[in-house]
């Protein structure tokens, strides 16, 4: 198999995220990549991740948990002034990540 494109998100008027299948330099696995479609370059860019075969089911492991909740906008609370003797806990999102 040479190569499959998955699909596209697009991220703005002259950018879009490609996911696709492919086996570049004897490495297979998933790469997400930001394409540009301009006057001065049309082509994939230099951003982008390449998901090893290997590590795949973990990735798909890790994107299956979250949820649509997960991705819901949250209403924005001023936070509350800390008196400077007082220490705070990590805000969400600051914790260790789980090790898949």
């Amino acid at each position: 198999m040479a190569e499959r494109d998955v699909g596209k998100i697009k991220k703005n008027d002259t950018a879009d995220i490609i996911l696709r299948v492919d086996n570049f330099g004897g490495r297979k696995g998933l790469t997400i990549r930001e394409f540009i479609t301009s006057d001065r370059y049309t082509g994939f860019t230099k951003a982008g991740v390449k998901i090893m075969a290997a590590d795949f089911p973990k990735f798909k492991e890790m994107i299956d948990s979250v949820t649509e909740e997960d991705l819901k906008p949250e209403e924005e609370v001023p936070a509350p002034s800390v008196p400077k003797e007082q220490e705070t806990l990590p805000k969400a999102g600051e914790k260790d990540l789980p090790d898949y």
